[in-house]
């Protein structure tokens, strides 16, 4: 097995995309805050499935990049409940990259983000 290579996580992604040229810098990397969009994304599936409704990302924390992304990677995005609160939640979320013609993946990054409920109004309330 190539050194930083695994397979993908037994489960479930809750985003799968590809990386285009739209999503890269001049050397085809793909940009940080774009992958950083995928996981919030992510982790905002997560947040308001366990909040029965509306959701808002209040915190990122301990974002590593570990390797690039390049155009035309596979970016699966994991994310988990990892603590809940009275009103907000933290989902822990890793991007893992495959190249389109290869089986085996690399963790490219992971942070954790927290989470509020809200109401129609936009205040906390609590979980239910």
């Amino acid at each position: 097995m190539a050194e930083g290579t695994d397979p993908l996580p037994d489960r479930e992604p809750a985003i799968r995309v590809t990386a285009m040229p739209g999503d890269a810098n001049a050397y085809g990397d793909i940009f940080g805050g774009w992958l950083m969009g995928q996981m919030d994304l992510a982790a905002g599936s997560v947040a308001s499935r366990h909040a029965h409704g509306r959701a808002v990302t209040v915190a990122m924390d301990g974002m590593r990049f570990h390797a690039p992304v390049k155009v035309g990677d596979e970016v699966s995005v994991y994310a988990e409940l990892e603590k809940l609160g009275r009103t907000s939640m933290t989902i822990a979320v890793e991007a893992w990259a495959r190249d389109r013609h290869a089986d085996l993946a690399r963790r490219v990054t992971q942070a954790r983000f927290t989470f509020v409920a809200i109401n129609a109004d936009g205040k906390s309330r609590p979980i239910s």
